[in-house]
């Protein structure tokens, strides 16, 4: 591996932890931000959020007093975040004042840095040095350098109720999200909120309101905003909106459509590596023109702007596995920081999960972990098939009682069939739906309605699960895991030293070394997605447009040939087989493109998709289910969509 110097995101790491699932990453900075790792805490879940305040204060002994009544999903918000900013700077200081041979301590700091890092050197060359005098000096100055990882949050934009379970307003700014943002500006933190899933002008015009996210007398803000963006466009649109408003982006946070974990957002066929190339190339035009109308934006709030344009930084996350790819991105695109999460599952230290549920995912291959319709707000959702939550929801189905109690009811959005909005996981809205299918459809159409009503889970309780086991707060949780399809690569349960050193290249985790570039394992899902759609064209589950496809196609088009032009960059090394495999992809597009949707060509519903059966013998397919009662399964050949 060739050295780097990327512009960093926290004082020594070039990799950070993103938000995983609900409760995944919930507490993960109470045990590693100390050692300078960015991580990221999900906000949706304020009870569970509640939960884990009252499980952590009563193993440090902090009094906890339950938070109650009037704007009570902010306040436990705030009160968690508050407990866990307490928490990481006594951790932080505990380790700062440490001992150099306490292989725990301070040393680990030094040591999980990259091998190029100057801090790490400092530390070789102290180790090394026999003056006693000169050893100390050096051992405070490199105490005085450690610095806590960022605890940043995620707000999900999508996820903003507006109406309580009744159907009535909650009232001005106490929507869901708005909520959980509140809950974030009122906190002791100095971080950043990550916006994800898309534009939300009611989130976004709150900001203005909440001081810390505005800079005052010459200061930074005290808290920042990162924007996970799917393109350069989007980047633009959201980037300039907030910039008018007074609120400067401090970085777009690049994920790959669908090489991702939890929800996927597709593209139209855009690829990764030509959406960074746009941001390299383009990125400080984007700073510049986002900074004019940051200066108006402030004047319109009374407040002074900086003589210069802020930080803007890039990072991408999605897929990535092996530390050549790792610099690839540092370098080749100039990113500041890279996302790490799916192996990070296989982590007890950074992600505590109850046993049985961590030996699934460590045993997960490739028929394991799917894009599903598993998620009741209409998104493509990687599901762990194997998870309890999903074997839970399959065997209710096939005894005639499908879908959730809905406990929480955080992402009911459907109105169409009462005035109180339902979720279209729980059981009542899932009834209504099968009793308006029309039994004279089409036999194929029919199954793909019904496997469709039946798909959603209760992720919103159930990617709780886990979390709730592993601490104790439930004995007996259902557990959904969302892992990336690049997940499947990586089956060792590992420290955290052992990832970290995978990560730099000092180790290597990989249990698949066949696995493919990460550009082409991208590439290849958005190949596999559009199979999946051309084999749905003509049907109700069909995602794409008749018109989006030559789009879809012309992008991916593009895509291969750009990859091309990488291939003979002569400074690049991608591997021995990258070009193989790109002419390999090509072809398979060829064929997609010029099967279309014929009947019988191509890759076409038959082919794509595959039966799938739960591991265990909880169903097997021999029949075809005609209504949602049936003892049969639903695990066909279009059960995909579960």
């Amino acid at each position: 591996m060739s050295k780097c110097l990327p512009r960093l995101l926290c004082p020594g790491h070039t990799f950070h932890i993103p938000v995983m699932g609900i409760g995944f990453t919930l507490d993960t900075p109470l045990r590693i931000s100390a050692y300078g790792i960015s991580s990221v805490i999900s906000l949706v879940d304020d009870v569970l959020i509640e939960q884990a305040r009252r499980h952590y204060c009563e193993l440090s002994g902090e009094p906890f007093e339950a938070v109650d009544g009037d704007d009570a999903r902010a306040r436990r918000i705030t009160a968690y975040l508050d407990f866990v900013d307490r928490q990481v700077q006594a951790h932080t200081e505990a380790l700062r004042c440490s001992s150099f041979d306490d292989p725990k301590g301070i040393r680990r700091y030094f040591e999980l840095l990259p091998s190029w890092h100057p801090l790490r050197h400092e530390y070789g060359r102290m180790c090394e040095m026999t003056d006693a005098a000169s050893k100390q000096r050096c051992a405070q100055a490199l105490r005085d350098a450690v610095v806590a990882g960022s605890v940043d949050v995620n707000i999900m934009t999508k996820l903003d109720r507006t109406v309580d379970s009744k159907g009535e307003p909650l009232g001005d700014g106490r929507s869901d999200a708005v909520a959980a943002l509140r809950g974030f500006a009122n906190s002791t933190l100095r971080s950043s909120v990550v916006f994800s899933a898309g534009f939300n002008p009611r989130l976004f015009g709150y900001l203005p309101k909440c001081p810390d996210f505005l800079p005052q007398g010459g200061c930074e803000p005290k808290k920042r905003v990162i924007l996970k963006v799917s393109d350069y466009r989007s980047a633009q649109i959201q980037g300039k909106y907030l910039a008018k408003r007074g609120i400067w982006v401090s970085e777009f946070r690049i994920e790959s459509g669908l090489n991702c974990g939890g929800h996927a957002f597709p593209t139209d066929g855009l690829l990764l590596g030509p959406i960074l190339e746009s941001f390299r190339n383009h990125r400080e035009t984007l700073r510049a023109e986002m900074f004019e109308l940051y200066k108006m934006g402030l004047a319109s709030l009374g407040l002074d702007a900086p003589r210069t344009p802020p930080t803007m930084l890039v990072g991408t996350q999605g897929g990535v596995g092996t530390a050549e790819e790792h610099v690839m991105l540092l370098e080749r695109y100039r990113v500041d920081h890279v996302g790490w999460a799916s192996p990070f599952l296989l982590v007890p230290e950074v992600c505590q999960i109850e046993d049985e549920t961590r030996q699934r995912i460590a045993e997960a291959g490739g028929e394991q972990v799917r894009l599903s319709h598993g998620s009741p707000i209409g998104v493509r959702f990687w599901l762990l098939r194997t998870c309890s939550s999903e074997v839970a929801r399959q065997r209710r189905y096939a005894d005639g009682k499908p879908g959730s109690a809905c406990p929480k009811g955080l992402l009911t959005r459907e109105t169409e069939l009462s005035k109180a909005p339902l979720c279209l996981a729980a059981r009542g809205y899932q009834r209504k739906m099968f009793a308006k299918v029309d039994p004279d459809l089409d036999p194929v159409e029919k199954r793909l309605q019904t496997l469709r009503i039946a798909s959603p889970t209760c992720i919103c309780h159930d990617l709780g699960g886990s979390f709730k086991m592993a601490r104790g707060i439930e004995d007996a949780a259902d557990s959904c895991v969302c892992p990336g399809p690049n997940l499947v690569h990586f089956h060792k349960i590992s420290s955290l030293d052992e990832m970290v050193d995978h990560i730099y290249g000092r180790g290597d985790l990989l249990a698949d070394h066949a696995r493919p570039h990460v550009l082409l394992n991208e590439t290849r899902l958005y190949l596999d997605y559009l199979a999946e759609q051309r084999g749905y064209e003509g049907t109700s589950v069909c995602e794409l447009r008749p018109a989006t496809f030559k789009k879809f196609e012309k992008n991916l088009l593009d895509g291969l040939q750009y990859y091309r032009g990488l291939s003979e960059e002569s400074d690049l090394d991608l591997g021995p087989n990258f070009r193989a495999q790109l002419e390999t992809l090509a072809g398979r597009l060829s064929r997609l493109m010029a099967s279309g949707s014929r009947p019988g060509s191509g890759e076409t519903l038959e082919s794509v998709c595959a039966a799938w059966v739960i591991e265990g013998g909880v169903h097997q397919a021999t029949t075809t289910p005609t209504t949602p009662t049936t003892t049969a399964t639903t695990t066909s050949r279009v059960a995909t969509l579960c």
